[in-house]
This record gives structure tokens, C-alpha cells and sequence, in this order.
């Protein structure tokens, strides 16, 4: 694996030309920005870190099924003017290591121990740290902050399951939480990977909402897909054989849960409905933003409207 680095945004700065030209340069400068950490003797992280000039904070991106770091280019080079920008590559995910399920059980405590580790190998100031996860990512970083309420100045979370409510999940995400249907819907879901990849982010949205994926975000997920022997869709099958229990656990533990917290949710996200996202809300006592016409997507329906979020948990 190629050595690790850094990009730093003054190096990236320069005002392009056109849109065409703009979007050339948010993706070279977040290549640039891309290598591998190395976590433990099992896990290999690749990573995108982009440093501002003169941060006045640190993000971190934790992405969702089936994405990879890419889905955060353009997002991260525009916030990287004024903040240091970080995402990584789940463990099953994009280029990062994928172990046999022996040895790493790719559960969401697990996944919690990865950002642990990632925060601190990356020297990261959590008195200055925001971070913004959805999808697969939510659960992980709440479970780590029960046990580390210093983890972050502020956490956002959206479109993400942190209870076992399977009336607001999707047929196939219910499916996935235990036998007998966990198997053949896995099995359906390495079967079906090229419709998964294009039409993942388009359900639920009218012809209207619908949207393309960055070319780049398409390629490196549709690469990724598959890498030593194990799927994306592997990997979220053995994240959910252990989803129900570390959500009981989350659920029975919300008292211990100090760290401030902000709920995003798209409005039409028919993966896992805003109902989960009203109720987590309610139950932590946090505030709940509905976004109107998005999906399970937003920080690539609007990417505008996530910078804005961003910027606004570090007012």
C-alpha cells in the first residue's frame, strides 16, 4: 500500500476557470489527499486528509453502504479552506482491509474502536472535532462517545438505524438482521451489485430528485466493490448479524449518551424512514432537521446544504 499523506488546501486554492474545471480540481486535490494509516497488525485504513491553511477545527466524514471516502471529495475540498478535513474508508469498504470475519467482526463496536484508533493515530483535537456520519457510520461513533463523551465537540448523525425498529427499515435491511433471511438476502445482493451501485442513491425520489453520482464517486465504489475476497454487501451482512444487539445497547445506555448531538434526515429516505430519526431526537433530546425532497443520500443530493451544517456546529 502507498505511503501515507497529506494535502494542504493553499495548494489547491487557486479559482478555476468554469464548473467543468472546479469539479477537476475538488477531485484532484482530494486524490492528492489520499494514503493509507495503518490501525493494527489486522487493519489498514485508506484515508483522505486535507489541511487547511489556518484551521479553525477538524472534520471527520464517516461514510454509509455502499460508499467509499470519494463521496466526500467535493465537500472536503471546499470546507478544507477553513478546516482540517478527514474521511476513511471503512474496514470492508473502498481500499481499506477487509479480514476474514475470524478476525475482525465487523459490528458496530468494532467499527467504534476503528474511529477510536483513527482519531488518535491521526493526532486529531477532539476539543476542535466535528464529525458527520450517516448510514453505518451513525452507530459506531455513538457507541464510542458513551464511553468517551470527550470524542468530539459535536456529533451529526442522520439516515442511519440506531434502534431495532424494523417497521421504519427496508424490507431488505430487516431481512439482514438474522437468519433465516440474513443469508439468501446477502446472497441477492452480491447477485444484483451492479443495480445496487447505480440505483442505490435514485430510490424513493421522484424522476425529478433523481441525480447522477460524481463519475469518481461511481468508478472508485463500482472498483471497490469487490477486494480480497470479500464484498461490500459481505461486509454489511456481517455489520447487521450484530446491528440488533449493539442498537439494544445503545437504546438501554442514552442517559450516558453527554456528547451534543444534531439529527439530519432525509425527508424521503425509504431505506430507513424519519420516523427513527424523530424518535432518536426526541429520546436524547436533540434537534431534528427534516430535509424536504432529499433521500437516504444527502450529502450527495445537497452537497451545499451539508457544507452549511458543517459550518454552522462550529458557531
Amino acid at each position: 500500500m502507498s505511503k501515507d499523506k497529506t494535502v494542504n488546501a493553499a495548494s489547491v486554492a487557486a479559482t478555476p476557470a468554469s464548473q467543468s474545471s472546479e469539479a477537476f480540481a475538488c477531485t484532484q486535490a482530494a486524490h492528492d489527499a489520499v494514503g493509507f494509516i495503518e490501525i493494527d497488525e489486522v487493519l489498514t485504513l485508506r484515508r483522505m486528509a486535507i489541511r487547511a491553511p489556518a484551521p479553525k477545527g477538524t472534520v471527520l466524514f464517516l461514510h454509509g453502504f455502499p460508499e467509499t471516502l470519494t463521496v466526500w471529495n467535493g465537500i472536503a475540498t471546499t470546507l478544507a479552506h477553513d478546516y482540517d478535513v478527514h474521511a476513511f474508508d471503512w474496514p470492508g469498504y473502498g481500499q481499506s482491509s477487509r479480514p476474514a470475519s475470524e478476525r475482525f467482526s465487523y459490528a458496530p463496536r468494532a467499527y467504534a474502536q476503528v474511529l477510536k484508533a483513527y482519531i488518535d493515530r491521526a493526532g486529531i483535537d477532539r476539543s476542535k472535532l466535528v464529525i458527520y456520519a450517516t448510514d453505518i457510520g451513525a452507530l459506531p461513533v455513538l457507541l464510542l462517545a458513551l464511553d468517551e463523551p470527550t470524542i468530539a465537540r459535536q456529533i451529526i448523525v442522520g439516515d442511519f438505524a440506531p434502534f431495532d425498529r424494523p417497521q421504519y427499515m427496508w424490507e431488505n435491511l430487516q431481512n439482514l438482521k438474522a437468519e433465516p433471511t440474513a443469508s439468501p438476502t446477502r446472497a441477492y445482493m452480491n447477485k444484483t451489485s451492479d443495480e445496487i451501485l447505480q440505483n442505490v442513491h435514485r430510490r424513493g425520489l421522484s424522476p425529478d430528485e433523481q441525480f447522477d453520482l460524481p463519475a469518481d464517486v461511481q468508478q472508485d465504489m463500482t472498483r471497490s466493490w469487490s477486494l480480497d475476497g470479500m464484498t461490500s454487501a459481505d461486509a454489511f451482512a456481517h455489520y447487521y448479524a450484530n446491528f440488533t444487539g449493539d442498537q439494544h445497547y445503545l437504546e438501554a445506555n442514552l442517559t450516558w449518551l453527554k456528547t451534543p448531538v444534531k439529527v439530519i434526515w432525509g425527508e424521503k429516505d425509504i431505506y430507513i424512514t424519519r420516523e427513527m430519526g424523530i424518535e432518536f431526537a426526541a429520546k436524547i433530546g436533540a434537534k431534528v432537521d427534516i430535509l424536504s425532497g432529499i433521500g437516504h443520500f444527502p450529502h450527495l443530493h445537497n452537497p451545499k446544504q451539508m457544507v452549511e451544517e458543517i459550518r454552522t456546529s462550529f458557531r
